[in-house]
């Protein structure tokens, strides 16, 4: 479980009650975008035939702009993570990370859901030796992605749900 119990009201849009200003909550999404994208590649080498992750990090792209509704990209999410539920290791966090990213459209708060799962993929793609040096660089990698606008709001997050999310934010 990636999600608090209780939402917080930062990464819910003003519309909805919350904070998040839809300009945020873009940067949120391509960020995470990002992050998935970024290890892409480990699913993808396990399974070239595959495109669903691809196309959820295409979809989260295409609500940024405008080309999907949130039902597509929330849609797209879900098969980019049915494609990581018969793998093992770093094909199938990776696969989690672009599902993830893409229903970041839908809640915003999935956005450490992409990261983290980021994170996972890198460590399980080294050996034991070398997978923490891995997650920290991972780590690094995404915090130095971030955006100004969101950058205080996403490191707080990733401070309160650390946890939560399997302590791989301690870079």
């Amino acid at each position: 479980m990636i999600l608090p119990k209780i939402r917080d009201p930062r990464f819910v849009t003003i519309r909805r009650g919350g904070t998040l200003t839809d300009a945020d909550h873009r940067l949120l999404a391509l960020w995470a975008a990002s992050c998935a994208e970024h290890v892409l590649g480990l699913f993808e080498s396990a399974e070239p035939g595959d495109p669903r992750p691809r196309q959820a990090i295409e979809h989260a792209r295409a609500w940024v702009r405008g080309e999907v509704k949130m039902m597509q990209a929330r849609a797209a999410g879900g098969h980019a993570m049915g494609a990581a539920r018969n793998l093992r290791g770093a094909a199938r966090h990776a696969a989690y990370a672009a599902g993830q990213a893409a229903v970041v459209a839908h809640v915003a708060a999935h956005e450490l859901g992409a990261a983290a799962y980021a994170i996972k993929a890198a460590r399980a793609a080294q050996p034991d030796g070398m997978s923490e040096a891995a997650a920290r660089l991972e780590c690094q990698w995404q915090r130095d992605q971030l955006p100004e606008a969101i950058r205080e709001l996403v490191l707080d997050d990733q401070r309160l749900r650390n946890d939560i999310c399997w302590s791989v934010f301690d870079c």
